[in-house]
């Protein structure tokens, strides 16, 4: 480590402690040429790989654009924040599992379905009419038959 004050490489750690939340160290080092001392932190660095757009773009990972689309597709729907947050999360998780450098925003779109099936019924057949981009009745009848449960029939009167 670079002493911020004279530029001198020449630095010794004089004392390290893991942060409250343990996701980062401090240290205290002190340089070996002009005696002064300084604080450092380090952090683990987690690379979310780039997006390929179905247009052959490319973009950088965003986070936010997953929960605005959980966001849409539960707008006005009794799902907790709470759910959403741990949703996002474990799509992020997913994401950052496969080690991947490059990943098809398609991808990232079948995570968010997956998600949302679970969550609200409701909120995966908005999200897979935009996503899948419904053209008639029959596209969402096709995405009901998905959700609904099996109920046995009934007889008639």
């Amino acid at each position: 480590m670079k002493c911020p004050f004279c530029g001198s490489p020449d630095t010794q750690v004089l004392d390290s402690r893991v942060s409250e939340g343990g996701d980062s160290i401090r240290r205290r080092r002190r340089c070996l040429s002009c005696r002064k001392r300084f604080t450092t932190y380090e952090n683990a660095e987690l690379r979310l790989p780039q997006i390929v757009k179905q247009n052959g773009t490319r973009a950088d990972f965003d986070v936010s654009r997953i929960r605005n689309g959980f966001q849409r597709a539960l707008h006005k729907r009794p799902v907790p924040t709470e759910y959403v947050d741990q949703a996002v999360e474990r799509i992020v998780q997913r994401i950052l599992g496969l080690g991947e450098r490059e990943i098809p925003s398609r991808q990232i779109g079948e995570l968010v379905m997956q998600e949302l099936y679970k969550l609200d019924k409701v909120g995966y057949i908005r999200f897979a009419s935009v996503y899948r981009s419904f053209q008639d009745a029959a596209d969402f009848r096709d995405a009901l038959k998905e959700v609904e449960p099996v109920s046995p029939r009934r007889k008639p009167r």
